[in-house]
């Protein structure tokens, strides 16, 4: 299983922190380039393919905007995991394919540790595979639409390829 870096952040992050409204004309690239800045600078710059953002509670609260969880998505988080997510935050996240999963314990886990990620089982584990957080899960309909990467690709492979 690769390792996978942690991003940790503190509570209440909003949409505007991920997607800032300055840069909501812009593009895909330019929003994702901005997400998180207001906090940490370095963050889209630096993030990496699969890697863990890690928050406490209410991450995501604000606005309704999906371009929140998109910037996340097109930077290659692998996953959100916090202590606990806005509901339309959440819901936005898993209809473009980017987990969210809660977590009373994910303020245990320490900044820039590598870390194994196991989606399905909800857990956190360290290099040695030391159990650090445990999850809850998805249930499997989410997960489904996780791994299809979206809502609209899952439907399409269920129900509807002609009609979307």
């Amino acid at each position: 299983m690769n390792l996978v870096r942690i991003w940790k952040f503190g509570d209440q992050i909003d949409t505007d922190v991920l997607a800032p409204g300055r840069y909501m004309k812009g593009t895909i690239d330019e929003l994702a380039a901005h997400c998180l800045e207001a906090v940490r600078p370095e963050f889209a710059a630096q993030v990496k393919p699969g890697d863990l953002v890690v928050g406490g509670v209410g991450f995501g609260i604000g606005s309704s905007r999906e371009q929140a969880a998109q910037a996340l998505k097109h930077l290659g988080v692998g996953a959100v995991i916090a202590t606990g997510a806005a509901r339309i935050f959440y819901r936005n996240a898993i209809n473009l394919g980017l987990p969210v999963l809660v977590s009373p314990e994910a303020s245990s886990l320490d900044d820039g540790a590598l870390v194994q990620f196991d989606l399905e089982a909800g857990q956190v584990r360290d290099a040695s595979g030391k159990l650090l957080v445990q999850c809850e899960t998805l249930p499997a309909f989410l997960l489904d639409i996780v791994r299809d990467g979206g809502l609209i690709s899952n439907l399409k492979r269920r129900r509807l390829p002609q009609a979307i």
